[in-house]
């Protein structure tokens, strides 16, 4: 699958631009500040229906403008897919395919996989556990529906006990008026964090492979998944907790509350971790994506690397573009201020690229 076309209309800072993709790699070039992260944002709307930064769509409208288009073309095989997202002030967004909008956005994620690499990935490591189960559940939602149905339905339940734990005094609620609500919500839990165990036992060791082939096996990394509750004890566990519950008025057990951990060396990549190495271990986890996903979806995903050379030494830049231009891959969109260097980089590894060239007018030339 391969993006051969996209159009943007009043789409963050572009006023009108359109660009003619290659199968391969296409690299976008130019100065900070004229956009290049906004094409690939733009990529990430098409496969997702939102931004990859922000979830505001109001913030991907070009400033005064009161609408926003983007329009990609897709190849797969013989098939050519249309896709058409608007965005306007004030209203719900519009998304189609092939002229058909659908009724639910829920049912167009994984149609067309895409992995990001952006420097906000850094939150993965430094933020909080939020973060990191949002990109687990990104991951595991593109492959299976089932899971993406559940964990909405768990997270409607886990804010409506939310609330009644809010109501305590004033309704004066029973330690049993909670039974109804456990019951309910402590079968999705559990489906939900043993698919999440089940996916880690594969996802785990395609990361550790990358990450060694990235870093040319100078250290040792590790990956675990830190779940709040013992398996098959969730409904014990809400019932334990309800005294605190009550009392900060939050459910404090559950998958919502669960967490990856990354280890260095056996330690916080943290806190031990520096520069060169987070990012190297972030870019690791998402190409153990793209594997993951190119094995359930029996195609190979379109990856967006965003400004990832920066923080990078050279051997990891050179084991990195290495490892992402071979057959292994598909289409690749790199972006980075310094068209010498990507130049450089794929000559080096006698690999064709495609490479557009931007200024801070908006002008694109193409070589």
């Amino acid at each position: 699958m391969n993006l051969s076309h996209l159009t943007l209309l009043n789409f963050k800072n572009y006023e009108q631009i359109e660009f003619e993709f290659e199968p391969g790699v296409n690299c976008i070039t130019g100065p900070n500040g004229c956009g290049k992260t906004n094409v690939l944002d733009a990529i990430h709307y098409l496969a997702f229906c939102k931004s990859y930064f922000t979830s505001v769509d109001s913030a991907s409208i070009r400033h005064g403008e009161k609408m926003a288009v983007t329009q990609g073309q897709f190849e797969h095989g013989d098939n050519t897919e249309k896709l058409f997202c608007a965005l306007r002030l004030n209203q719900k967004k519009q998304f189609k395919r092939n002229q058909k909008e659908y009724s639910r956005l829920s049912d167009h994620i994984g149609l067309f996989p895409v992995v990001m690499v952006a420097p906000t990935d850094q939150f993965l490591i430094t933020e909080g556990s939020d973060v990191r189960r949002k990109f687990i559940d990104g991951i595991i939602s593109q492959i299976d529906k089932q899971y993406l149905t559940d964990l909405i339905a768990y997270n409607k339940l886990i804010q409506q006990r939310n609330a009644l734990l809010k109501q305590w005094e004033e309704k004066k609620l029973k330690v049993s008026d909670f039974e109804v609500w456990d019951e309910q919500i402590a079968p999705l839990g559990e489906t939900i964090a043993n698919a999440r165990q089940l996916f880690l036992e594969r996802f785990i060791p395609v990361f550790l492979e990358n990450y060694n082939y990235i870093s040319g096996n100078q250290e040792h990394v590790d990956l675990e998944y830190l779940r709040s509750f013992k398996e098959g004890e969730f409904f014990e566990a809400l019932q334990k907790g309800l005294d605190r519950d009550r009392y900060i008025q939050y459910t404090s057990v559950g998958v919502h509350k669960d967490d990856l951990g990354f280890s260095l060396e056996g330690y916080p990549v943290k806190k031990f971790g520096s520069q060169g190495q987070q990012k190297s271990f972030v870019i690791a986890l998402k190409l153990a994506v793209f594997q993951l996903l190119k094995e359930k979806k029996q195609l190979k995903p379109i990856v967006l690397l965003d400004d990832i050379f920066d923080k990078l030494d050279n051997s990891r830049v050179t084991k990195l573009m290495d490892l992402v231009s071979n057959d292994t891959f598909g289409q690749l969109f790199v972006t980075d201020t310094d068209a010498k260097r990507i130049h450089e980089i794929f000559d080096h590894l006698s690999f064709p690229v495609k490479i557009f060239e931007l200024d801070k007018m908006d002008t694109l030339t193409t070589y």
